[in-house]
């Protein structure tokens, strides 16, 4: 490669960072109106030489907005801003109607890193709930801020926060040259800090999470065929699994991370195999002539549901992991698919079809129960947050695909927006690994 190849080629490696891959800007369209009333007070940086660039106690408070349950107080209502303990007086917040407080600091720490110190109290009590101080330095203050959102989230309402996770998706534009160009990102779950995975000007598409969160895998239509790959994310080296003729597609990952789910049609019909990830060897799940796609397993990694037209419309079925006769779950709507585990096992999300309009839905599996949570009418690959209280999916907006999400019980939707460009086939990740 000559010298002006190589500038140009690092060039385009450097604006894949920064170009229509940008932060995914999330608006609020619906929340919920007993949303819980708290403080959280901006955290003095005044012990921190130079200036602290990131704003910690917005982060959280926009963390706890996003999720539907807290109603942060605006800074300009605020009548002081403490930042210990001491300076509090709890009778200014309860006149102010808020439930709990949060007060922190962002102080120097050895070798140059800084450690961020909050308290969540309780006002009507004027007790401390909890309390931590979480290490940092000046590039991953917003980490420390969602892991601190994670913390009071857990603490007021018994489950696993899940603002430190991340979100995979596709996105596809057009170039200067107008040639399509697609893209697989990973942003953190508030959109911020995007970065372009792999890039191509064939489609590529079904990004699945490995279960510790560092690899994901997906499918590439290089070279004008469909092949599956799996890719660390630290390292950005890929492997490419051995390419069969005719389709590669819809990889997922068990829950122990040793095999993965995935649709081939090797055989003929498009049959779901699993392919371990030790030896190297694929195992045919299902045999049918009808279209068996998009696996997903079960949290305990015993069962796997999958999108099958045996029926004459696509359904969804389940089998065990270990092969046999698959079962029909869906009944409801002559259109279900897309379908994936909550991580409690209890509930299954899925497309349906209903009056001609695609949304997103809960199956209950205990009751055979059918929510429907969307509102949109092409409503696509639904994805659960790591401790199920949302759902992730992509929905048409205008002329565009977009991100959207919604809660478990449909109370909260929320809107993610790219600046440029379509966005689809959302993943959520699994929790991060402290």
């Amino acid at each position: 490669m000559n010298r002006v190849k190589k500038i140009g080629a690092l060039l385009g490696f450097l604006l894949s960072f920064s170009a229509w891959g940008g932060a995914l800007k999330i608006e609020i369209t619906q929340g919920v109106s007993s949303a819980q009333p708290i403080a959280i007070i901006p955290f003095s940086t005044a012990q921190v030489v130079g200036e602290v660039w990131v704003d910690v106690a917005q982060i959280i408070s926009d963390d706890l907005a996003r999720s539907g349950r807290f109603k942060p107080l605006p800074r300009l209502d605020m009548l002081n801003k403490p930042s210990s303990a001491a300076q509090v007086n709890f009778r200014n917040w309860q006149a102010l109607g808020q439930d709990n407080l949060v007060v922190g600091k962002v102080l120097p720490a050895a070798n140059g890193r800084l450690t961020v110190q909050f308290q969540l109290f309780d006002v009507y009590k004027g007790e401390q709930l909890t309390g931590f101080s979480v290490p940092a330095n000046s590039a991953s203050l917003r980490a420390a801020a969602h892991r601190i959102s994670d913390l009071i989230y857990e603490k007021l309402t018994g489950q696993k926060g899940a603002f430190s996770t991340r979100i995979a998706y596709v996105t596809s534009a057009h170039g200067v040259n107008g040639q399509a160009e697609y893209k697989i990102q990973v942003a953190d779950a508030d959109g911020f800090g995007a970065k372009t995975i792999v890039t191509s000007s064939e489609p590529v598409m079904s990004p699945a999470w490995s279960p510790r969160g560092d690899k994901l895998s997906y499918v590439s239509y290089e070279g004008r065929r469909s092949s599956i790959y799996t890719q660390t994310l630290r390292s950005g080296q890929r492997e490419k699994l051995r390419s069969f003729k005719g389709i590669n597609g819809a990889p997922a990952w068990s829950p122990d991370g040793s095999q993965l789910a995935l649709t081939l049609s090797k055989d003929g019909s498009a049959d779901i195999y699993v392919y371990n990830v030790i030896s190297r060897s694929f195992r045919r799940l299902t045999r049918s002539y009808a279209i068996d796609t998009e696996p997903s397993w079960s949290p305990d990694g015993r069962q796997i549901i999958f999108t099958s037209d045996r029926g004459g419309k696509p359904q969804i079925y389940r089998i065990s992991a270990n092969g046999g006769k698959a079962a029909r779950l869906t009944f409801e709507g002559t259109y279900n698919a897309r379908a994936s585990y909550s991580p409690d096992g209890k509930n299954v999300t899925m497309v349906h079809r209903v009056n001609g309009q695609y949304r997103i839905a809960s199956l209950e599996l205990a009751t055979g129960f059918t929510n429907i949570l969307s509102t949109g009418s092409l409503d696509e690959s639904p994805s659960y947050a790591p401790n199920g209280s949302m759902i992730l999916y992509s929905t048409s907006d205008g002329l565009k695909t977009i991100l959207a999400a919604v809660s478990s019980d449909g109370k909260v939707r929320q809107k993610l927006r790219l600046q440029g460009g379509d966005v689809r086939e959302p993943a959520w990740s699994p929790f991060k690994q402290y």
